[in-house]
């Protein structure tokens, strides 16, 4: 058990990390950049998500990439800054990040899906779990062309690659990443078992779930 005189001075420190962290992560960059360049609200199209494979329906695959990129520069900056505190100050931030992705408090607690921020956590706590990830994603989504099922399976395989590379406590964050990912995937799941879930595409507005 942690000792409790060295909690009560460590806690405020996890706070406010977990709310810099939050803050961070629920910034809706899919929302704001689709808005700026003239596509409107993104959560009219589609899957109604504010993720990048929602941005690209909009028929613009930059703009799709620099979501992806931004979305996951999120997580990533998140842990990076609090690793200059503390290893477990960055596990916290990266956390932190993801569920301010998808549960940001300016829209009502309704925004992404939490995969490419939670890449950008892996790939910032350790670069050669991030990569693994990342290459299984894109491995999986050239194959299948199912983001949805991509996703899953990068993040769900993570824990054990964690586990390998670097131990319990990074296994433990990331199995908590794959928890958050998966249950923002269970309308997908369903349509997955179903044979209803769309393929990756980058036809404006056509309805799917990733």
């Amino acid at each position: 058990m942690p000792d409790p005189i060295s909690w009560a001075y460590s806690w405020p420190y996890y706070a406010t990390t977990f709310g810099a962290g939050y803050i961070l992560g629920s910034i809706p960059v899919g929302l704001l950049v689709a808005r700026f360049f003239g596509h409107g609200d993104i959560r009219a199209i589609g899957s109604g998500n504010i993720g990048a494979t929602n941005v690209l329906r909009t028929g613009n695959k930059p703009l799709a990439a620099a979501t992806l990129l931004l979305d996951g520069a999120k997580g990533a900056g998140a842990v990076l800054i609090a690793t200059n505190y503390g290893p477990d100050l960055a596990l916290v931030a990266g956390l932190a990040a993801v569920i301010g992705h998808v549960a940001p408090i300016w829209l009502k607690f309704r925004g992404g899906k939490g995969v490419a921020t939670s890449l950008g956590v892996l790939l910032a706590l350790d670069w050669r779990l991030g990569l693994i990830a990342c290459a299984i994603w894109l491995a999986v989504a050239a194959t299948f062309r199912y983001s949805s099922l991509a996703s899953l399976i990068a993040l769900i395989s993570a824990p054990g690659f964690a586990y390998l590379l670097a131990g319990r406590q990074l296994a433990e964050l990331a199995g908590l990443l794959a928890i958050i990912v998966a249950a923002n995937h269970i309308t997908n799941i369903r349509r997955l078992l179903t044979g209803q879930e769309s393929r990756i595409t980058s036809g404006k507005g056509k309805p799917t779930g990733g």
